[in-house]
C-alpha cells in the first residue's frame, strides 16, 4: 500500500462518524452531548498533534450536524455539502493574485476521503506544493464573510472547518476575529489546530479549546488489524514506534519507499560518522537539503527513533524492540556504539536540529553541523 497522487491510496471507508473515530471516546462524547443538548458553543478549537485524529473529529462533527436528510447525508459523504466550508494552507500559483481554498477543493477533497489521517507532508504533496510555504491568505476571510453572508442552503447549521489556522497571515486572522465576535446565526467554527500558541491571543479567547491528546498504543495498533488489515505482530510494531501518531503509522503501512531512504540516510551518516569522511558528510547534508522541510523534519525522527531502539537493543531484551529486519541487523553491529555516554548527547543535538529546521535554518548548515558533531559523538564509546 503505498501513496498515490500525495495521498494514502489504502481501502478503507472514509471517517466521518463519530462511531468511526479511532480511540478520542472522551472528546467524542463530550461533543455529542454538546450537540445534542443544545449546548455547542459557536466556535471550537481541536487542539492536538498531528496524527491525534483532529481533523477526522471536526468531519464527524460537520456530519452529526449537516446529515439530517437523506440528501444532506448524500452530499455530506462527498463532502460536497452546501453549508460545509473548509479553509486551509495554500500556495499561490501566480504572484500577485488572490487565492483561496476553493482553487484547492479537489485536491482537498481527494485527499480527505482517502483518509483524514493526513499531515502537512501529505497535504503538500497532494496539493503540488513542493518546498512552498503553504498560508492561509486574507483572501480566505473575505471569501468565508461572503459566503456566510448567505442563509443555509438547507435550513440548519453551517459549518466552517479552517485545518491550522496557526498558518494564517495577520490580515486573514484579523478579519477571521471580526467573524468569531459577531458570528452568523447557526455557524460553528471548528478550528483543527497542532499549534494554537501561534494563533492571536483574542482569537485564542473567543473559541472553547478542546484538547485531542496523543492516541493510546492499544488504539492505534486495533485500528491498523481492524481497518488497514495489518497482521497482530506488525501492528504492535508500528503502534509501538509511532507513539500515538495515527499519520505516522500510516505512512510505515503506505510509503514503504520513504521510510527505506530514511534508513539509508541514518545508516550512511553513522558510517561516515565514524570513518570521518567530512568531504562526503557535506554530500550527504545536500541529499538530505533536498528532501524539503517537511520531510527533513520526519527524517530527524525516524532518528531519533533508531537512536532510542539501539541504545535498548543493548539490554538484550527482545520483547522491547521495535525494528524491522533491515534495522536489526544493522543494530547486531551499530548497537553499541549508541551507550549511556552518548546517547542524551545525539538525542540533544537532534532536537537542536529540529528546532532550527522548524525556524526556516538553513538545512544544509544544520545538517552538515550535525554530521560533524557526530564525529565526535558517536567515538564516545
Amino acid at each position: 500500500m503505498r501513496r498515490k497522487n500525495g495521498f494514502f491510496s489504502v481501502p478503507l471507508t472514509p471517517n466521518m462518524h463519530f462511531s468511526e473515530i479511532i480511540g478520542q471516546i472522551d472528546v467524542v462524547e463530550r461533543l455529542i452531548s454538546e450537540v445534542e443538548s443544545r449546548h455547542l458553543p459557536h466556535a471550537l478549537l481541536l487542539s492536538g498533534n498531528e496524527g491525534n485524529g483532529g481533523m477526522a473529529i471536526a468531519l464527524a462533527l460537520a456530519d452529526k450536524l449537516l446529515a439530517v436528510s437523506e440528501s444532506g447525508k448524500a452530499m455530506i459523504n462527498k463532502l460536497q455539502h452546501p453549508d460545509l466550508h473548509f479553509a486551509f494552507p495554500i500556495f499561490k500559483k501566480q504572484s500577485g493574485k488572490d487565492i483561496v481554498s476553493d482553487h484547492f477543493i479537489k485536491e482537498w477533497r481527494d485527499m480527505l476521503l482517502s483518509n483524514p489521517y493526513f499531515g502537512y507532508q501529505e497535504w503538500m504533496d497532494a496539493c503540488g506544493a513542493e518546498n512552498q510555504q503553504l498560508v492561509i491568505y486574507e483572501a480566505e476571510s473575505d471569501n468565508l464573510t461572503k459566503k456566510l453572508s448567505i442563509k443555509a442552503s438547507q435550513g440548519g447549521w453551517r459549518v466552517v472547518i479552517i485545518w491550522l489556522p496557526e498558518k494564517m497571515n495577520r490580515e486573514c486572522a484579523n478579519k477571521l476575529l471580526k467573524l468569531l465576535e459577531e458570528p452568523p446565526a447557526g455557524v460553528v467554527f471548528v478550528m483543527v489546530s497542532e499549534h494554537p500558541e501561534q494563533l492571536l491571543e483574542t482569537i485564542r479567547s473567543r473559541v472553547q479549546t478542546i484538547e485531542v491528546p496523543k492516541l493510546k498504543e492499544e488504539d492505534v495498533k486495533e485500528a491498523l488489524i481492524e481497518k488497514y488489515h495489518i497482521i497482530d505482530t506488525q501492528a504492535a510494531i508500528i503502534a509501538k514506534t509511532c507513539n500515538g501518531n495515527m499519520t505516522a503509522a500510516l505512512r510505515c503501512i503506505t510509503d514503504d519507499s520513504v521510510m527505506e531512504m530514511y534508513f539509508d540516510l541514518f545508516v550512511e551518516l553513522m558510517r561516515l560518522s565514524y570513518a570521518r569522511r567530512v568531504k562526503e558528510m557535506r554530500k550527504w547534508s545536500e541529499k538530505v537539503t533536498g528532501l524539503g522541510r517537511e520531510r527533513q523534519k520526519n527524517f530527524l525522527d525516524y532518528c531519533q527513533r533508531m537512536l532510542r531502539e539501539n541504545f535498548i537493543y543493548n539490554f538484550h531484551h527482545n520483547e522491547i524492540v521495535y525494528m524491522n529486519e533491515r534495522e536489526q541487523n544493522f543494530a547486531v553491529k551499530f548497537a553499541p556504539f549508541i551507550n549511556e555516554s552518548n546517547v542524551i548527547g545525539i538525542m540533544e543535538e537532534l532536537s537542536l536540529c529540529q528546532r532550527d529546521i522548524a525556524q526556516n535554518a538553513n538545512p544544509k548548515i544544520v545538517f552538515f553541523d550535525f554530521a560533524l558533531k557526530m564525529i565526535v559523538l558517536i567515538k564516545n564509546r
